[in-house]
């Protein structure tokens, strides 16, 4: 079982989350827990990149926030925990562009933005260890070998 920290994880996937779907993708080598980084706009030095990257079973593709249900069902779901007479509002924002700001500026205005923002970084967190813990990739946090 290969070993990655969590900081790179978390990394990875703000990288391939926060592209329109296909810009940006990482993997994670199951022999080494090395993570590759490729990007269509920004091209990243691809002589490092091993050539059975996409063809590989040895390579887990990191998963971008809508693959792990992390984006706008989650802010959905939060809202109607935190503020459920709102909840049509926010359904109605995510019908249409700009919806995160305008979110985040309701958020605001019910001084909810702390509550969401730890809400999100949990659910993130949650996701994304159940992801390695479904693909055999162990955590370690930071610096320590703690494992998820």
């Amino acid at each position: 079982m290969v070993t990655i920290k969590y900081d790179d994880l978390s990394a990875a996937f703000d990288f391939v989350s926060f592209a329109a779907p296909m810009e940006q993708r990482a993997y994670v080598s199951l022999d080494t827990g090395a993570i590759y980084w490729i990007s269509e706009t920004n091209p990243i030095d691809e002589e490092d990149l091993p050539d059975d990257l996409d063809a590989s079973d040895r390579y887990i593709a990191i998963p971008d926030k809508n693959e792990l249900d992390l984006g706008n069902n989650l802010a959905l779901r939060f809202v109607e925990e935190q503020l459920p007479d709102r909840y049509a509002d926010v359904e109605d924002f995510f019908r249409r562009r700009g919806a995160y700001a305008r979110f985040k500026e309701l958020l605001a205005a019910e001084k909810c933005l702390e509550k969401w923002c730890a809400f999100e970084a949990e659910s993130t967190e949650r996701a994304l260890r159940h992801c390695c813990k479904a693909n055999e990739i162990q955590l370690a946090e930071n610096d320590s070998q703690e494992s998820a």
